[in-house]
């Protein structure tokens, strides 16, 4: 693994986004302790060194599978063969509530499952997508050139 240029930079590109890391760090902590910058630099770098590790093993299991897709199970499977067993428990709820989260924002739950729409009709709705989209930027590209220069906004 490539060393650390910058917090959460590596010549991999590999990061967190810093501020919403030093929210968690000071989240987790009780309201009267400060972090010194170094220490949630360091913070950071393990959070990133962490997921490294996490996602390079389930690779190796997804591997060993046979499998081209890491699926949440390789990345419990993962937890096991690192020895974060005691965390799998909590990792598989929070895995469970949010899939339950992100079935609510779906419409209808429509996308929750994969399975529910064969791979021809996936391609069928992604096509149908695409000539909506081609449609509305083609739509907008057309108005907007009709305006005059100095009025431009869209008309959706």
């Amino acid at each position: 693994m490539e060393p650390m240029d910058i917090v959460g930079k590596s010549k991999e590109d590999a990061s967190l986004p810093k501020a919403t890391m030093t929210k968690i760090i000071k989240e987790m902590l009780p309201p009267d302790v400060r972090v010194a910058r170094d220490a949630q630099d360091l913070l950071i770098e393990c959070c990133v060194e962490f997921i490294n590790l996490i996602s390079s093993e389930s690779n190796e299991v997804c591997s060993r599978e046979d499998k081209r897709t890491i699926a949440p199970e390789h990345v419990l499977k993962a937890l096991q063969v690192l020895g974060f067993a005691d965390y799998i428990e909590e990792v598989y709820a929070a895995y469970e509530q949010h899939k339950l989260e992100t079935m609510d924002s779906l419409k209808g739950g429509k996308w929750s499952n994969g399975a529910e729409m064969t791979e021809e009709e996936a391609l069928a709705e992604q096509q149908r997508m695409f000539a909506e989209a081609r449609a509305r930027m083609n739509g907008e590209a057309i108005a907007s050139k009709q305006q005059p220069d100095g009025d431009q906004s869209l008309n959706s």
